[in-house]
C-alpha cells in the first residue's frame, strides 16, 4: 500500500513502485484488442510462403523457420564512415551491421504459445545458429520479438527481428558494466546469484523447471514484465545442450500461454535475448555474463488499457502502479491450458 523505490542492479537505476494507483478510476486512452480473424495464409502478406516481397523476391514455400535479410534494414554492413566533428557536443560514429528477419511458422494465424514445443525449439534452434553466424564478425547480435500492434508490429505473422552490429548497444554497454562489477565484487554472476535467490523466495517466481525460472524481476518497470533465466551458468544462446534447448521451449511456452490466458488475448509484448558479447568478445572473459530473456508487456488492467512511459517516467525516473509480487501472484496462479484450446 505504501511507495517505495526499488534498485535495479542490472540497469544501475532506481524505479518507484506506487501500488495504490492501480484504485484510481480510469478514463483514459482505451485500445482496441487485436483481430482475431487474421487469415492463415494470405498472398499479400509479404511474411507468407510463396508471396512476394517489397523487393520482388519472393519467398520460397517454407514449412518451418524462414530466415532472410530485412528489405528495410536499419543497419548495412558497408555503411561510409560519418564526417569527423568539429566540436565534442556533435560526436558521431560508425554504425555497420547486418538485419534479419525470421518466420516462426509458416502460418499467419498461429503465435509461439500456440505452436507445438517441436515448432518452438525449431525457433530456438534457428536463434542459436543465428547468434553463431552472425556473431562470428559482429561484437552483438539483438534478437528480439515485437508482437502486437500496440508494440508497433506491422504484420501479425509470428516472426522476430535479428540484427547484428559493430558496436555494443547501450543495454547492452550498461549490463556488461554492472555484471562485470557484480562479479568482481561478490566472486559470482549477478543473474546466478538473483536466479538462486528468486527460487528460493518463490514471491516473485511465475514458472520454473529442471533449467530455467521466470519470474517477475523485484526491479520490474512494466505491469506484466519478466526475466528468463538458467538456473545454471551459460553465457551465451549457443552454449545450450540439447537438454535445455528443450527446457527452454517448455517454459517459453508455459510462459506466453499465461500471458495470453491473462486478459484472454493475443498479448502483446517486446522480448529480447542478452547473452555475453560476441565476434572480438569471443576470445575474452566474459564469465560475468548470464545469457537471460527480457518481457516487456504493455497491458495494465485489461486488453484495452495498457501502461504509458510518459510524464514523470519519461522526465524523472520509470514508475510502476502494482508491486512485482502481486503480478507475479496473478500469472502464477493462471491455468497453463490455452484460452482457446480449453473447449476442445
Amino acid at each position: 500500500e505504501h511507495q517505495h523505490v526499488r534498485y535495479n542492479p542490472l540497469r544501475d537505476d532506481w524505479v518507484l513502485v506506487s501500488a495504490h494507483r492501480v484504485k484510481r478510476p480510469w478514463q483514459g486512452q482505451l485500445e482496441k484488442p487485436p483481430p482475431e480473424d487474421v487469415p492463415r495464409w494470405d498472398p499479400k502478406n509479404p511474411l507468407c510462403p510463396g508471396a512476394t516481397r517489397a523487393n520482388g523476391e519472393v519467398n520460397p514455400k517454407y514449412e518451418g523457420t524462414f530466415i532472410f535479410p530485412n528489405d528495410f534494414p536499419a543497419l548495412q554492413p558497408d555503411a561510409p564512415e560519418p564526417d569527423d566533428s568539429d566540436h565534442p557536443l556533435f560526436r558521431a560514429a560508425p554504425a555497420r551491421g547486418v538485419c534479419k528477419v525470421m518466420c516462426f511458422h509458416p502460418w499467419s494465424d498461429l503465435t509461439l504459445p500456440l505452436m507445438s514445443l517441436t515448432e518452438i525449439r525449431a525457433v530456438i534452434d534457428a536463434w542459436a545458429e543465428l547468434a553463431t553466424e552472425l556473431g562470428a564478425s559482429y561484437p552483438w547480435v539483438q534478437i528480439f520479438e515485437n508482437k502486437g500492434a500496440m508494440m508497433g508490429c506491422s504484420n501479425p505473422h509470428p516472426h522476430c527481428q535479428v540484427w547484428a552490429s559493430s558496436f555494443l548497444p547501450n543495454e547492452a554497454h550498461l549490463e556488461d558494466r554492472t555484471q562485470r562489477q557484480h562479479l568482481n565484487q561478490h566472486g559470482v554472476p549477478m543473474l546466478l546469484e538473483y536466479a538462486e535467490q528468486e527460487a528460493r523466495r518463490k514471491e516473485r517466481l511465475v514458472v520454473e523447471n529442471a533449467d530455467w525460472l521466470v519470474v517477475v524481476p523485484y526491479w520490474a518497470t512494466w505491469p506484466y514484465q519478466t526475466l528468463l533465466l538458467p538456473r545454471h551458468h551459460v553465457c551465451r544462446l549457443q552454449d545450450l545442450s540439447d537438454s535445455e534447448k528443450n527446457s527452454l521451449a517448455s517454459i517459453m511456452q508455459r510462459l506466453l500461454i499465461k500471458y495470453d490466458n491473462l486478459f484472454e488475448v493475443s498479448f502483446p509484448y517486446s522480448m529480447g535475448w542478452h547473452g555475453a558479447p560476441t565476434g572480438p568478445y569471443l576470445e575474452e572473459d566474459c564469465r560475468h555474463w548470464q545469457l537471460h530473456a527480457h518481457y516487456y508487456p504493455p497491458l495494465l488492467r485489461s486488453a484495452t488499457v495498457r501502461k504509458f512511459m510518459v510524464g514523470y517516467e519519461m522526465l524523472a525516473q520509470v514508475q510502476r502502479d502494482l508491486t512485482p509480487e502481486q503480478a507475479a501472484e496473478r500469472l502464477r496462479s493462471l491455468p497453463e491450458v490455452h484460452y482457446k484450446k480449453r473447449a476442445e
